[in-house]
Protein backbone atom coordinates (compact mmCIF):
# COMPACT_ATOMS: atom_id res chain seq x y z
CA UNK A 1 0.00 0.00 0.00
CA UNK A 2 1.53 3.38 -1.06
CA UNK A 3 2.59 5.74 1.64
CA UNK A 4 1.20 9.16 2.26
CA UNK A 5 4.32 10.75 0.83
CA UNK A 6 4.01 8.82 -2.41
CA UNK A 7 0.35 9.83 -2.75
CA UNK A 8 1.15 13.50 -2.32
CA UNK A 9 3.97 13.23 -4.85
CA UNK A 10 1.66 11.58 -7.35
CA UNK A 11 -0.97 14.25 -6.85
CA UNK A 12 1.66 16.95 -7.29
CA UNK A 13 2.80 15.42 -10.60
CA UNK A 14 -0.77 15.14 -11.84
CA UNK A 15 -1.48 18.76 -10.87
CA UNK A 16 1.73 19.96 -12.46
CA UNK A 17 0.92 18.07 -15.64
CA UNK A 18 -2.56 19.55 -15.73
CA UNK A 19 -1.23 23.09 -15.22
CA UNK A 20 1.37 22.63 -17.96
CA UNK A 21 -1.29 21.17 -20.26
CA UNK A 22 -3.66 24.07 -19.55
CA UNK A 23 -0.90 26.61 -20.14
CA UNK A 24 0.08 24.87 -23.37
CA UNK A 25 -3.54 24.73 -24.50
CA UNK A 26 -4.00 28.43 -23.71
CA UNK A 27 -0.88 29.34 -25.64
CA UNK A 28 -1.99 27.22 -28.60
CA UNK A 29 -5.45 28.78 -28.56
CA UNK A 30 -3.92 32.25 -28.38
CA UNK A 31 -1.52 31.49 -31.20
CA UNK A 32 -4.29 30.02 -33.34
CA UNK A 33 -6.64 32.96 -32.74
CA UNK A 34 -4.01 35.72 -32.62
CA UNK A 35 -1.41 36.92 -35.03
CA UNK A 36 1.51 37.91 -32.84
CA UNK A 37 3.44 36.77 -29.89
CA UNK A 38 2.09 37.82 -26.45
CA UNK A 39 5.57 39.05 -25.61
CA UNK A 40 5.98 41.32 -28.66
CA UNK A 41 5.69 45.07 -28.25
CA UNK A 42 2.40 46.45 -29.59
CA UNK A 43 0.80 49.80 -30.24
CA UNK A 44 -2.84 50.71 -30.15
CA UNK A 45 -4.58 52.25 -33.17
CA UNK A 46 -8.20 53.23 -33.69
CA UNK A 47 -10.49 53.64 -36.64
CA UNK A 48 -14.18 54.57 -37.06
CA UNK A 49 -16.63 52.88 -39.40
CA UNK A 50 -20.33 53.26 -40.09
CA UNK A 51 -21.08 49.56 -39.59
CA UNK A 52 -19.03 46.75 -38.04
CA UNK A 53 -20.61 44.25 -40.49
CA UNK A 54 -19.81 41.06 -38.52
CA UNK A 55 -16.47 42.24 -37.15
CA UNK A 56 -15.64 40.61 -33.78
CA UNK A 57 -13.08 41.15 -31.01
CA UNK A 58 -9.98 39.16 -31.80
CA UNK A 59 -10.49 39.45 -35.58
CA UNK A 60 -7.24 39.75 -37.53
CA UNK A 61 -5.72 43.07 -38.50
CA UNK A 62 -3.77 42.75 -41.75
CA UNK A 63 -1.36 45.00 -43.62
CA UNK A 64 -1.53 44.28 -47.32
CA UNK A 65 -2.71 40.74 -46.54
CA UNK A 66 -0.15 40.05 -43.72
CA UNK A 67 -1.43 39.57 -40.14
CA UNK A 68 0.07 42.25 -37.88
CA UNK A 69 -2.41 42.33 -34.96
CA UNK A 70 -5.93 41.84 -33.69
CA UNK A 71 -9.07 43.81 -32.93
CA UNK A 72 -9.10 44.47 -29.18
CA UNK A 73 -12.34 46.39 -28.73
CA UNK A 74 -15.50 47.39 -30.65
CA UNK A 75 -17.94 49.95 -29.31
CA UNK A 76 -20.48 52.54 -30.40
CA UNK A 77 -19.67 56.16 -29.50
CA UNK A 78 -22.32 58.83 -28.99
CA UNK A 79 -20.33 61.89 -30.02
CA UNK A 80 -22.40 64.10 -32.39
CA UNK A 81 -19.37 64.62 -34.64
CA UNK A 82 -19.19 60.86 -35.25
CA UNK A 83 -22.80 60.32 -36.30
CA UNK A 84 -21.70 59.12 -39.77
CA UNK A 85 -19.11 56.65 -38.40
CA UNK A 86 -20.33 55.82 -34.89
CA UNK A 87 -18.51 52.45 -34.49
CA UNK A 88 -15.09 52.73 -32.84
CA UNK A 89 -12.71 49.86 -33.54
CA UNK A 90 -9.56 49.53 -31.42
CA UNK A 91 -6.67 47.56 -32.84
CA UNK A 92 -3.43 46.30 -31.34
CA UNK A 93 -0.70 45.83 -33.92
CA UNK A 94 2.91 44.66 -33.73
CA UNK A 95 5.42 47.48 -33.44
CA UNK A 96 7.82 45.84 -35.86
CA UNK A 97 5.52 46.94 -38.72
CA UNK A 98 5.58 50.62 -37.68
CA UNK A 99 7.65 51.58 -40.75
CA UNK A 100 4.72 50.61 -43.03
CA UNK A 101 2.00 52.31 -40.99
CA UNK A 102 1.31 56.00 -41.61
CA UNK A 103 -1.17 58.46 -40.22
CA UNK A 104 -2.94 58.56 -43.61
CA UNK A 105 -3.06 54.77 -44.06
CA UNK A 106 -6.64 53.67 -44.73
CA UNK A 107 -8.52 50.86 -43.02
CA UNK A 108 -11.01 48.68 -44.84
CA UNK A 109 -13.48 46.12 -43.60
CA UNK A 110 -12.86 43.05 -45.76
CA UNK A 111 -14.23 39.55 -45.84
CA UNK A 112 -12.26 36.37 -46.44
CA UNK A 113 -14.28 35.03 -49.34
CA UNK A 114 -18.03 35.37 -49.72
CA UNK A 115 -18.96 33.85 -46.34
CA UNK A 116 -15.59 34.14 -44.59
CA UNK A 117 -14.56 36.05 -41.50
CA UNK A 118 -14.59 39.84 -41.46
CA UNK A 119 -11.22 41.45 -40.69
CA UNK A 120 -9.50 44.84 -40.85
CA UNK A 121 -7.16 45.42 -43.79
CA UNK A 122 -4.81 48.40 -43.62
CA UNK A 123 -3.86 49.89 -47.00
CA UNK A 124 -0.61 51.87 -47.12
CA UNK A 125 -0.06 51.70 -50.89
CA UNK A 126 -0.66 55.44 -51.39
CA UNK A 127 0.18 56.54 -47.84
CA UNK A 128 3.24 58.60 -46.96
CA UNK A 129 4.46 61.14 -44.47
CA UNK A 130 4.51 60.69 -40.70
CA UNK A 131 4.49 57.20 -39.26
CA UNK A 132 1.53 56.22 -37.09
CA UNK A 133 2.08 56.34 -33.32
CA UNK A 134 0.37 54.69 -30.37
CA UNK A 135 -3.19 56.02 -29.98
CA UNK A 136 -3.49 57.45 -33.51
CA UNK A 137 -6.72 57.20 -35.49
CA UNK A 138 -6.52 55.88 -39.03
CA UNK A 139 -9.10 57.02 -41.61
CA UNK A 140 -11.46 54.37 -42.95
CA UNK A 141 -12.61 53.69 -46.51
CA UNK A 142 -16.00 52.42 -47.53
CA UNK A 143 -15.94 49.05 -49.22
CA UNK A 144 -19.15 47.56 -50.61
CA UNK A 145 -20.23 44.57 -48.57
CA UNK A 146 -22.02 41.51 -49.84
CA UNK A 147 -25.27 42.88 -48.40
CA UNK A 148 -24.84 46.08 -50.38
CA UNK A 149 -24.19 44.09 -53.53
CA UNK A 150 -27.27 41.93 -52.95
CA UNK A 151 -29.37 45.00 -52.14
CA UNK A 152 -28.19 46.82 -55.25
CA UNK A 153 -28.77 43.77 -57.45
CA UNK A 154 -32.38 43.30 -56.35
CA UNK A 155 -33.61 45.84 -58.92
CA UNK A 156 -31.64 44.07 -61.64
CA UNK A 157 -33.03 40.71 -60.56
CA UNK A 158 -36.56 42.09 -60.68
CA UNK A 159 -35.98 43.43 -64.17
CA UNK A 160 -34.52 40.08 -65.22
CA UNK A 161 -37.55 38.30 -63.77
CA UNK A 162 -39.90 40.59 -65.67
CA UNK A 163 -37.88 40.08 -68.85
CA UNK A 164 -37.95 36.30 -68.43
CA UNK A 165 -41.72 36.37 -67.94
CA UNK A 166 -42.16 38.39 -71.12
CA UNK A 167 -39.84 36.05 -72.98
CA UNK A 168 -41.82 33.07 -71.71
CA UNK A 169 -45.06 34.64 -72.97
CA UNK A 170 -43.48 35.34 -76.37
CA UNK A 171 -42.23 31.75 -76.64
CA UNK A 172 -45.66 30.40 -75.69
CA UNK A 173 -47.23 32.71 -78.30
CA UNK A 174 -44.79 31.43 -80.92
CA UNK A 175 -45.41 27.79 -79.97
CA UNK A 176 -49.10 28.24 -80.72
CA UNK A 177 -48.17 29.26 -84.29
CA UNK A 178 -49.33 32.85 -83.91
CA UNK A 179 -47.57 35.86 -85.35
CA UNK A 180 -45.00 36.00 -88.14
CA UNK A 181 -42.35 34.03 -86.24
CA UNK A 182 -44.87 31.39 -85.19
CA UNK A 183 -46.07 30.93 -88.75
CA UNK A 184 -42.49 30.86 -89.95
CA UNK A 185 -41.74 27.95 -87.59
CA UNK A 186 -44.98 25.96 -87.56
CA UNK A 187 -46.76 26.78 -90.85
CA UNK A 188 -45.88 24.09 -93.45
CA UNK A 189 -46.71 26.50 -96.30
CA UNK A 190 -43.32 28.16 -96.01
CA UNK A 191 -41.57 24.80 -96.10
CA UNK A 192 -43.56 23.75 -99.15
CA UNK A 193 -42.77 26.99 -100.96
CA UNK A 194 -39.13 26.68 -100.07
CA UNK A 195 -39.11 23.09 -101.27
CA UNK A 196 -40.76 24.10 -104.57
CA UNK A 197 -38.23 26.90 -105.01
CA UNK A 198 -35.35 24.50 -104.42
CA UNK A 199 -36.83 22.04 -106.92
CA UNK A 200 -37.24 24.78 -109.53
CA UNK A 201 -33.69 25.94 -108.95
CA UNK A 202 -32.47 22.37 -109.27
CA UNK A 203 -34.35 22.01 -112.56
CA UNK A 204 -32.81 25.25 -113.80
CA UNK A 205 -29.35 23.98 -112.89
CA UNK A 206 -30.04 20.73 -114.71
CA UNK A 207 -31.17 22.58 -117.84
CA UNK A 208 -28.04 24.73 -117.76
CA UNK A 209 -25.94 21.61 -117.33
CA UNK A 210 -27.67 20.01 -120.30
CA UNK A 211 -26.97 23.04 -122.49
CA UNK A 212 -30.56 24.28 -122.70
CA UNK A 213 -31.43 27.97 -122.85
CA UNK A 214 -29.09 30.94 -123.15
CA UNK A 215 -27.13 30.14 -119.97
CA UNK A 216 -26.87 26.51 -121.03
CA UNK A 217 -25.42 27.47 -124.38
CA UNK A 218 -22.98 29.85 -122.71
CA UNK A 219 -21.84 27.06 -120.42
CA UNK A 220 -21.88 24.05 -122.82
CA UNK A 221 -21.53 25.43 -126.35
CA UNK A 222 -17.96 26.05 -127.57
CA UNK A 223 -19.10 28.52 -130.23
CA UNK A 224 -19.23 31.43 -127.78
CA UNK A 225 -15.79 30.53 -126.45
CA UNK A 226 -14.37 30.36 -129.96
CA UNK A 227 -15.91 33.74 -130.89
CA UNK A 228 -14.58 35.37 -127.75
CA UNK A 229 -11.18 33.81 -128.34
CA UNK A 230 -11.17 35.07 -131.95
CA UNK A 231 -12.18 38.55 -130.79
CA UNK A 232 -9.38 38.56 -128.26
CA UNK A 233 -6.93 37.51 -131.00
CA UNK A 234 -8.12 40.40 -133.18
CA UNK A 235 -7.76 42.84 -130.30
CA UNK A 236 -4.26 41.55 -129.64
CA UNK A 237 -3.41 41.95 -133.33
CA UNK A 238 -4.72 45.51 -133.32
CA UNK A 239 -2.67 46.30 -130.23
CA UNK A 240 0.42 44.82 -131.87
CA UNK A 241 -0.16 46.97 -134.97
CA UNK A 242 -0.53 50.05 -132.78
CA UNK A 243 2.69 49.24 -130.96
CA UNK A 244 4.40 48.73 -134.34
CA UNK A 245 3.21 52.14 -135.56
CA UNK A 246 0.99 50.77 -138.30
CA UNK A 247 -2.12 52.56 -139.51
CA UNK A 248 -3.38 56.00 -138.57
CA UNK A 249 -3.70 55.25 -134.86
CA UNK A 250 -0.26 53.63 -134.86
CA UNK A 251 1.29 56.72 -136.42
CA UNK A 252 -0.52 58.91 -133.91
CA UNK A 253 1.03 56.84 -131.11
CA UNK A 254 4.50 56.19 -132.53
CA UNK A 255 5.32 58.84 -135.16
CA UNK A 256 7.37 61.65 -133.52
CA UNK A 257 6.49 64.06 -136.32
CA UNK A 258 2.99 64.43 -134.86
CA UNK A 259 4.50 65.51 -131.57
CA UNK A 260 6.87 67.88 -133.35
CA UNK A 261 4.06 69.41 -135.41
CA UNK A 262 1.88 69.78 -132.34
CA UNK A 263 4.79 71.32 -130.45
CA UNK A 264 5.41 73.78 -133.32
CA UNK A 265 1.72 74.65 -133.48
CA UNK A 266 1.67 75.34 -129.74
CA UNK A 267 4.82 77.46 -130.12
CA UNK A 268 3.25 79.43 -132.99
CA UNK A 269 0.07 79.99 -130.99
CA UNK A 270 2.15 81.15 -128.06
CA UNK A 271 4.12 83.54 -130.33
CA UNK A 272 0.86 84.87 -131.81
CA UNK A 273 -0.52 85.41 -128.33
CA UNK A 274 2.65 87.21 -127.28
CA UNK A 275 2.44 89.47 -130.40
CA UNK A 276 -1.19 90.27 -129.65
CA UNK A 277 -0.34 91.07 -126.03
CA UNK A 278 2.51 93.32 -127.18
CA UNK A 279 0.22 95.17 -129.64
CA UNK A 280 1.83 93.91 -132.84
CA UNK A 281 -0.11 93.33 -136.06
CA UNK A 282 -3.76 94.07 -136.79
CA UNK A 283 -5.01 91.85 -133.96
CA UNK A 284 -2.47 93.37 -131.59
CA UNK A 285 -3.55 96.89 -132.49
CA UNK A 286 -7.16 95.83 -132.23
CA UNK A 287 -6.50 94.50 -128.73
CA UNK A 288 -3.97 97.07 -127.46
CA UNK A 289 -4.06 100.32 -129.57
CA UNK A 290 -6.43 102.81 -127.86
CA UNK A 291 -6.58 105.00 -131.03
CA UNK A 292 -7.78 102.05 -133.09
CA UNK A 293 -10.26 101.19 -130.38
CA UNK A 294 -11.50 104.81 -130.43
CA UNK A 295 -11.94 104.66 -134.22
CA UNK A 296 -13.84 101.43 -133.96
CA UNK A 297 -16.00 102.97 -131.29
CA UNK A 298 -16.58 106.04 -133.51
CA UNK A 299 -17.58 103.81 -136.42
CA UNK A 300 -19.90 101.86 -134.17
CA UNK A 301 -21.46 105.11 -132.92
CA UNK A 302 -21.99 106.36 -136.52
CA UNK A 303 -23.51 103.04 -137.59
CA UNK A 304 -25.79 103.22 -134.58
CA UNK A 305 -26.83 106.77 -135.51
CA UNK A 306 -27.50 105.75 -139.13
CA UNK A 307 -29.56 102.81 -137.93
CA UNK A 308 -31.56 105.12 -135.65
CA UNK A 309 -32.22 107.52 -138.58
CA UNK A 310 -33.23 104.64 -140.82
CA UNK A 311 -35.54 103.36 -138.14
CA UNK A 312 -36.98 106.87 -137.77
CA UNK A 313 -37.62 107.12 -141.58
CA UNK A 314 -35.17 109.98 -142.19
CA UNK A 315 -33.39 110.46 -145.55
CA UNK A 316 -33.83 108.54 -148.76
CA UNK A 317 -32.93 105.20 -147.28
CA UNK A 318 -35.18 105.90 -144.28
CA UNK A 319 -38.09 106.72 -146.58
CA UNK A 320 -37.35 103.58 -148.56
CA UNK A 321 -37.73 101.63 -145.35
CA UNK A 322 -40.56 103.55 -143.71
CA UNK A 323 -42.60 105.46 -146.43
CA UNK A 324 -45.44 103.21 -147.71
CA UNK A 325 -46.00 105.42 -150.81
CA UNK A 326 -42.79 104.11 -152.35
CA UNK A 327 -44.07 100.58 -151.97
CA UNK A 328 -47.44 101.57 -153.43
CA UNK A 329 -45.87 103.39 -156.42
CA UNK A 330 -43.54 100.50 -157.06
CA UNK A 331 -46.44 98.10 -156.83
CA UNK A 332 -48.52 100.21 -159.25
CA UNK A 333 -45.60 100.45 -161.67
CA UNK A 334 -45.14 96.72 -161.62
CA UNK A 335 -48.85 96.18 -162.16
CA UNK A 336 -48.89 98.59 -165.14
CA UNK A 337 -45.77 96.91 -166.53
CA UNK A 338 -47.45 93.53 -166.36
CA UNK A 339 -50.55 94.96 -168.16
CA UNK A 340 -48.34 96.50 -170.86
CA UNK A 341 -46.45 93.26 -171.43
CA UNK A 342 -49.73 91.39 -171.59
CA UNK A 343 -51.16 93.83 -174.15
CA UNK A 344 -48.00 93.61 -176.26
CA UNK A 345 -48.23 89.85 -176.28
CA UNK A 346 -51.89 89.98 -177.30
CA UNK A 347 -51.47 92.60 -180.10
CA UNK A 348 -47.82 93.09 -180.91
CA UNK A 349 -48.60 94.93 -184.22
CA UNK A 350 -50.23 97.73 -182.37
CA UNK A 351 -47.13 98.51 -180.42
CA UNK A 352 -44.34 97.29 -182.69
CA UNK A 353 -45.49 98.66 -186.13
CA UNK A 354 -43.10 101.18 -187.69
CA UNK A 355 -44.60 103.90 -189.93
CA UNK A 356 -42.28 105.39 -192.56
CA UNK A 357 -43.27 108.63 -194.26
CA UNK A 358 -41.48 109.68 -197.45
CA UNK A 359 -41.67 113.15 -198.71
Amino acid sequence: MPSQKQLKWSQLKVGTTMVVALITLGVLIFLMSGSSSPFSKKMELKTYVDNASGLRIGAPVRLNGVDIGNVSNIRVVSAPSMHLTPVEVTMKVNMKYHYALFKNSHTLLSTAGVLGETFIDIDSAEASGTEAANGDTLPSSDVPQIQDVVRASQGTLQNMDSLLKRLDRIIAYIETGKGSVGKLIYDPTLYNRLSDTVNEFQGLVNEVGNGKGTLGKLVSDDTMYNKINATIDKVNGTIDDLNAGKGTMGKLLKDPSLYDNANKTVANIRQLTDDINSGKGALGKFAKDPEFAARMQNIADKLSAIANRLDAGEGTAGKLLRDPSLYNNADSTLAESRELIKAIRQNPKKYLTIHLKIF
